[in-house]
């Protein structure tokens, strides 16, 4: 058993891949750049900054604030998936590690109304590596006073993966949110549903 679940955000607390993908579509084609949002996924589960990163944009800071604008207007699009209110009501003690920063969450995290479920959130703002490096995990580790042992993270991307086992944590695949195992296979669990994981505590 576990003493602790830490979640990631984006994909796993909250559907939010339309919105995130949509809006970045949309600021790029205003930029004159053209890309499906298949060529966009790949900025699931990492920093905004460094999506962009990866992208042929000149000005990026300017980019990103737009980005986070737009998907902030998209908030319509974004629901709580089903089944998460309910299983974290049920959890004793819960995190949340995200690789959204300050802003992003006050703008897409908080207006949801379930900050209060959680002892400890480190967003991308609280650390200067973010994931998959495991810093952010360990920090919440800290903050909630226990040991990547006592916990589960759960995620949807090879990134919140690659991060718990660099943290020396076991990692719960968010099947709901991933929607694939492929790629998953070093995952010690797979919950195909929220309530799966309050067999761990």
């Amino acid at each position: 058993m576990y003493k602790a679940i830490i979640f990631d955000v984006d994909g796993t607390i909250l559907d939010t891949e339309k919105a995130v993908l949509h809006s970045l579509q949309e600021v790029l084609q205003e930029e004159g750049l053209s890309y499906t949002q298949d060529e966009l996924r790949f900025v699931l589960g990492i920093t905004g900054e460094k999506a962009l990163s990866q992208l042929d944009i000149l000005d990026e800071e300017i980019i990103f604030e737009k980005w986070v604008e737009r998907e902030a207007s998209l908030i319509h699009e974004v629901e709580i998936f089903e089944g998460v209110k309910e299983t974290l009501k049920a959890i004793p003690q819960s995190g949340v590690v995200t690789s959204k920063n300050a802003v992003e969450m006050e703008k897409g995290f908080y207006p949801f109304g379930i900050d209060h479920h959680f002892d400890a959130i480190v967003c991308a703002s609280d650390t200067t590596e973010h994931k998959p490096h495991p810093a952010p995990l360990l920090k919440n580790i800290e903050l909630l006073d226990l040991t990547p042992t006592d916990v589960i993270y759960i995620g949807d991307s090879t990134y919140d993966m690659a991060c718990a086992h660099a943290a020396g944590a076991h990692f719960g695949l968010a099947l709901w949110g991933a929607k694939t195992k492929e790629g998953f296979e070093k995952a010690e669990f797979v919950f195909e549903k929220p309530e799966d994981i309050l067999a761990h505590i």
